[in-house]
Order: structure tokens, then C-alpha cells, then sequence
């Protein structure tokens, strides 16, 4: 189920998205709120902030826009947008740890509120906080809210990579119910 409400008590955030007016001057052309899609009993939700579909992006005529918002109709965007890049936001409840998974990406992962621990499956455990950022190079790991009353809320830039072969074993492992990549 997708809405505009938060799962998490956390700020509802709005996306503003510019453009050019006819003389070439910078204007917001849209502010849309977030839309959540909830998983796993409302413990985590996932807003698909922006996408692009092609690197390097092409802004000409707006085909970035469109190319997102086909993207979005399409309803099979995984984790991953072959070729291009995923702007996700996710609130992770109090207490909540999601499963062990891996990518074929490279995702940077930022923590915008509260502290989160990314645990990786060599059994290394790193607390990170707001601010900190992680960058995942399409290693197995999960991620842990140590918190058993604050909502975490973390944004990652995922982008599509080449498949980093580590003894014959494919990396596109997907979490959850969402595959790797879906276009």
C-alpha cells in the first residue's frame, strides 16, 4: 500500500524538482510530498524519492522527468534501476533489523535521524549516526535499529554497477519481496 503519510513519526518530506522557465531562469516546477510503500508489518517503509534511467542523466526537454516517472508506472522498479540510479528514502522502526541482502549497486547511505547499526555478515557491527554515511560496494549486510523507541531514517543513492564476482557468486540478491533491478 502507497501513501503520503509516514509509517514513522518522523517529518513527512517533500521532494522539490526544478526546471527552466521559457527565459532560462532556475524555478521549482513541482514539490510533491514523499509516497510510502510499507513492508513487513509497517516496521520499515520506503519512499521512491527520484530515479534516473540512463548515466550520464539527460535533462534535455525534461526526459529525465519522464523517463522517472515511466519508471514509476511501471510499478517493477526493484532496489536497483539498470543503467541508472534510485533516490530511496526509509524509516526503520524502533527495535527493527531488516534481512541480510546484497546488490549488484553502489549505494551511499546517509542517516538523516536517529543511529542505525549496518551489520555485515563477516559479523562486523558499525554504528552510525546522523550524518554518517556508508558506502555499500555490493556487500552482504543488514541494517539494525539499536533503538527501542526512536524511528531511524536514513536516504540512499543507489546506483547500478558492474557485478563484483566473488567465487562464481551472483550478487543481485534482493530484499524482502522487491527484486534486484526491475525494468
Amino acid at each position: 500500500m502507497s501513501e503520503t503519510t509516514p509509517v514513522s513519526n518522523l517529518h513527512q518530506p517533500t521532494t522539490h524538482i526544478t526546471a527552466h522557465d521559457s527565459d532560462g531562469k532556475a524555478i521549482v516546477s513541482s514539490a510533491q510530498p514523499f509516497v510510502w510503500e510499507e513492508f513487513d508489518a509497517r516496521k520499515m517503509a520506503f519512499s521512491v524519492v527520484y530515479t534516473t534511467s540512463t548515466f550520464p542523466a539527460n535533462l534535455t526537454d525534461g526526459a529525465d522527468l519522464k523517463a522517472h516517472n515511466e519508471v514509476l508506472s511501471k510499478g517493477k522498479l526493484g532496489l536497483v534501476n539498470p543503467n541508472g540510479t534510485v533516490l530511496r528514502c526509509v524509516d526503520f522502526a524502533p527495535g527493527y533489523s531488516c534481512m541480510m541482502h546484497r546488490t549488484k549497486s553502489l549505494d551511499y547511505g546517509i542517516v538523516l535521524e536517529g543511529r542505525i547499526e549496518m551489520v555485515l555478515d563477516s559479523g562486523e557491527v558499525t554504528e552510525l549516526r546522523r550524518g554518517d554515511v556508508a558506502v555499500q560496494r555490493g556487500t552482504m549486510h543488514q541494517w539494525r535499529n539499536p533503538s527501542d523507541v526512536e524511528w531511524v531514517r536514513m536516504m540512499f543513492v543507489l546506483q547500478d554497477c558492474q557485478a563484483d564476482d566473488i567465487e562464481g557468486e551472483d550478487l543481485g540478491v534482493g530484499l524482502q519481496g522487491l527484486g534486484p533491478s526491475g525494468n
